[in-house]
């Protein structure tokens, strides 16, 4: 028997080893099925309700839609009010996923690179954030905003609280990112002449992609589902789609088909946006427990 055979024996063996370990139990598949459909169920219903009448929805709630009729969509669209709310749910959206990526990024850089007295205290206090949501700190946001700052029912009025409650979790995904990269690049930067400053813009962001573009995201589709920020923050034609869709649905209690339209519209851009970008806040989150 010659050497080429005898490592060849184990790799023949290890093959139907390797391909019963690849099996995945049928009951697994079964579960994931049944989450899917208890998740993309309702989803499914209101966009499929919204091709619907309301005699229809009325005779068979649980049917499909026969025929299919367009016009609750068209009559959504061709509101002026749902351009509006889209377009605060838009410019607050940007603003708000902007600021949590630029302040996420030069909080989480020192607290990664730099070392210095107190730093994971500091750090701690960043984690702390994350037991605090926004609800225990409604009535002082509400009295700063409107009061202090006289941003109440403005566009930064809302971006900047929603920002801050973001922060925490932003600085926890990233700060990983950061520590993972070899300090060997920033002292070969460094013997190259350059500043702390280009350092961090030309080296750090780049490397950093992953994980901005995870916080990013969680950002963008978290300030697009808020609603008691902007229930307390914004008034009349401030109000974003949340918002509307609770007032559209109360001031059409009786046309479910159009509420269907309204809430499924309304939802669509950010579960898309979303389900685009799904590949790369895997691939960011995973990056951030590894570091």
């Amino acid at each position: 028997m010659t050497a080429a055979t005898m490592t060849a024996a184990p790799r023949e063996d290890a093959t139907p080893t390797r391909r019963r370990r690849r099996r995945t139990n049928p009951l697994v598949y079964f579960v994931a099925l049944v989450l899917v459909a208890f998740t993309l169920g309702p989803v499914l219903y209101a966009i499929l309700g919204g091709f619907r009448t309301n005699a229809q929805l009325a005779a068979n709630p649980a049917g499909m839609p026969d025929p299919f009729v367009w016009s609750n969509y068209v009559n959504v669209l061709t509101d002026a009010r749902f351009w509006t709310y889209a377009l605060n749910s838009s410019v607050v959206a940007l603003l708000t996923t902007a600021m949590v990526v630029v302040f996420g990024l030069m909080a989480a850089y020192p607290l990664s690179r730099y070392h210095f007295k107190f730093r994971e205290p500091l750090y701690m206090i960043f984690v702390a954030g994350l037991l605090f949501p926004a609800t225990v700190a409604v009535i002082p946001l509400f009295i700063i905003i409107s009061k202090d700052l006289g941003m109440s029912n403005t566009w930064w009025g809302l971006a900047l609280p929603q920002a801050a409650f973001a922060l925490p979790m932003t600085i926890v995904i990233l700060r990983p990112f950061l520590q993972a990269i070899p300090s060997e690049i920033e002292e070969a930067a460094f013997i190259d002449g350059a500043s702390r400053l280009q350092v961090f813009i030309r080296m750090m962001v780049p490397l950093a992609g992953p994980g901005l573009v995870t916080v990013g995201v969680l950002a963008f589709v978290g300030s697009w589902n808020a609603y008691l920020l902007p229930l307390l923050l914004l008034q009349g034609n401030m109000r974003t789609l949340p918002l509307g869709v609770a007032d559209y649905s109360s001031e059409h209690s009786a046309d479910t088909a159009g509420v269907f339209a309204f809430t499924s519209l309304a939802m669509i851009p950010a579960m898309i946006f979303f389900l685009t970008m799904q590949r790369r806040i895997v691939g960011g989150l995973s990056g951030a427990v590894k570091g």
